[in-house]
């Protein structure tokens, strides 16, 4: 008997080609069947909107740009929804954490025709920053003083009135153990004030240390573990997903990653912090976000999915809309009818 011909080396290359592509597809269809599984199903008839909505706004509404007449309008789309919180885009801060009075001009005047247009609606001012965390320029939040600085710009803010404070930084890498100091710090602040402390948050891994793996093979962790999204929950008053961005090809896909990282918020906020998910209000096609998969339909969709599944009768949540001068009126009706007042 004659041994067996070694493989020839165009068949070794085909082998291992093959395996290589069975390496990269099989996970890959293998969280599109999850995802998808994820989507399926009835949310339950409590999942809607608890009246503790928010949505992003754009800094035209205290640089001058708006006036009486476009607070009546919001008002007026306001009655209609769950929003009770505005995020007024009032920065950005300074890499240092400082932040001018010239960057908010018009707040008084905002902050005081929202109250008499919306009774209840707060104004809360956004402020953001990059983080030097994946390029040499940006904010370094290891910097004592700058952390200092931004505690100090957070009192000249709610000194103009504002009836709180969102921040917005970003990339921050799961486990910034400056970023909870900071968020101790800004806290006692806001307390102190008789305000929400809010903050806009990454997605947590879909799998476990899924950030440590995209930050080792990227640079970009994009996640952050469960484990660091409960230290920033407990941390603050209100925390909003940024749900969106996400690379998912599909609206069904889109919808039960959104349902999955529903659940997943939801294990990790405590009940006394007011949980939000994010709805993309923006049609925006780049790397990481398909506009025609990431719709508010399907985002909708999952939220009320995740909530039913996860804890049907938590009361301190909602969705937040982001951003308003790029919402369309189809993307305001699939939140009404979808989140508001589900048929």
């Amino acid at each position: 008997t004659k041994p067996p011909t070694p493989p020839r080396p165009r068949r070794l290359l085909r082998r291992l080609v093959l395996g290589l592509v069975l390496l990269l597809v099989l996970p890959v269809a293998s969280a599109a069947v999850a995802l998808r599984l994820a989507y399926g199903g009835e949310p339950g008839s409590g999942a809607h909107s608890r009246g503790r909505d928010a949505v992003w706004l754009g800094h035209a509404w205290v640089d001058g740009r708006k006036g009486d007449a476009d607070v009546t309008a919001l008002a007026r789309r306001l009655r209609s929804t769950g929003i009770r919180d505005l995020y007024v885009h009032a920065g950005p801060l300074e890499h240092d954490g400082t932040l001018p009075d010239s960057a908010y001009p018009k707040a008084r005047w905002l902050i005081g025709a929202v109250h008499e247009a919306a009774p209840g609606v707060r104004v809360q001012a956004w402020l953001g920053d990059e983080l030097a965390t994946e390029s040499p320029d940006g904010m370094r939040l290891e910097r004592a003083a700058t952390r200092t600085a931004i505690v100090a710009s957070t009192r000249r803010v709610l000194a103009a009135g504002f009836d709180g404070v969102h921040f917005d930084l970003e990339p921050l890498h799961s486990g910034d153990a400056h970023y909870l100091g900071l968020l101790d710090a800004l806290h006692r602040t806001t307390e102190a004030a008789g305000v929400p402390l809010s903050v806009a948050a990454h997605q947590i891994d879909p799998l476990p240390a899924l950030h440590t793996v995209a930050g080792a093979l990227t640079g970009h962790p994009k996640w952050w573990s469960w484990e660091y999204f409960g230290q920033v929950a407990r941390r603050v008053d209100q925390i909003a997903v940024m749900s969106y961005d996400t690379a998912t090809p599909l609206p069904s896909l889109y919808g039960g990653y959104v349902a999955r990282q529903t659940a997943l918020a939801l294990d990790a906020t405590p009940e006394s912090t007011d949980l939000l998910m994010g709805l993309p209000f923006f049609h925006e096609t780049k790397p990481g976000h398909l506009a025609y998969a990431e719709t508010v339909p399907a985002a909708v969709r999952g939220v009320r999915l995740g909530l039913s599944r996860a804890d049907a009768d938590r009361v301190r949540f909602g969705v937040a809309l982001y951003v308003d001068f790029a919402a369309t009126e189809a993307d305001w009706a699939a939140y009404r009818e979808g989140w508001v007042t589900p048929g």
